[in-house]
């Protein structure tokens, strides 16, 4: 965890920007909780336990300059609802699957869209750069 909030130190001064103790606070529950897909709030929450003087709009306001600078991305699983999530921002990324009943998200890791990708590329002179794709049903706990 240590390297990555090096590296996350790093490309914040390079953009003029400090990670401060705050900042390494929401970091740290971001790394902590990789598996999960973090509302604002969640985070804000999360980090409360162990920094009660951190603010939501402290929260907010680095969670944006995260997204800036590529350091998380954002989700949105059509609740209205921006999650947030730890990740390689360089090329593609994961899909998910999402329960329609209970709300539980599934990260899928392969790239499915691949070749879909290359025939666009072909047939439309399109270069993709990113996609996402998310399938929505029921888990097999909610399925009966």
């Amino acid at each position: 965890m240590n390297k990555v909030i090096n590296e996350v130190s790093k490309k914040l001064k390079s953009q003029e920007y400090k990670l401060t103790p705050q900042r390494e606070q929401i970091l740290r529950v971001l790394l902590e909780n990789k598996d999960k897909h973090l509302s604002a709030e969640e985070v804000y929450m999360l980090v409360k336990k162990k920094s009660p003087d951190v603010g939501l709009a402290t929260v907010y306001r680095t969670l944006e300059l995260f997204l800036d600078n590529d350091i998380i991305r954002s989700v949105n699983f059509g609740d209205g609802c921006k999650r947030y999530e730890f990740g390689d921002q360089e090329g593609h990324h994961h899909h998910h699957v999402i329960c329609l009943k209970c709300g539980k998200i599934i990260e899928i890791d392969e790239d499915l869209l691949e070749e879909l990708e290359k025939k666009v590329n072909k047939e439309h002179n399109f270069k993709i750069t990113n996609h996402e794709l998310k399938f929505f049903g029921y888990c097999k706990d909610c399925a009966d």
